[in-house]
């Protein structure tokens, strides 16, 4: 059994309407909601072997934020602006002895993976985490989700 970890990015500022997407910072309130994220990845004990991470400076915030020390995080491009498949698609390339990966990406190819793998049919805020079970990466078409927070579940902002 696999476990998969679904992040979005925190919220990213638009404060410098000057700069691409790609460069978006997180803003005030999305420090916070990867803190909190972090501090209940913490206390659940949760420590995944491989975090896949999207390139963009919110997602790289986000990671940083997190906390996790020693983890294998790989920062890939290709995962800015994925959709559903494209995210899918990654996933079966991992191999299948790594027990557990979180993906740190963006909407909606996140939202859509959600829905795609367990019928998660719910809104996808941003530094929302789901957590599935699921087999082998190679074949992994469905998951069971056995776990969804939201940073206001957690007395942070969204």
């Amino acid at each position: 059994m696999s476990r998969l970890y679904l992040l979005r990015h925190a919220k990213s500022s638009w404060k410098d309407e000057r700069l691409d997407d790609h460069d978006r910072p997180l803003a005030p309130r999305g420090k916070r909601a990867s803190k909190a994220i972090g501090r209940y990845l913490r206390d659940h004990d949760i420590e995944p072997e491989l975090v896949l991470c999207s390139s963009a400076k919110r997602a790289r915030q986000t990671l940083e934020r997190l906390g996790p020390a020693g983890v294998d995080a790989r920062l890939e491009p290709e995962l800015y602006g994925a959709g559903a498949h494209d995210l899918l698609e990654r996933l079966h390339a991992v191999p299948d002895d790594v027990a557990s990966v979180m993906l740190i990406g963006h909407n909606p190819g996140m939202q859509q993976l959600a829905f795609l793998l367990a019928g998660l049919d719910d809104k996808f805020p941003t530094a929302a985490l789901a957590t599935f079970d699921c087999g082998a990466w190679s074949t992994l078409e469905r998951a069971e989700l056995i776990d969804y927070v939201k940073p206001r579940d957690l007395d942070a902002p969204a």
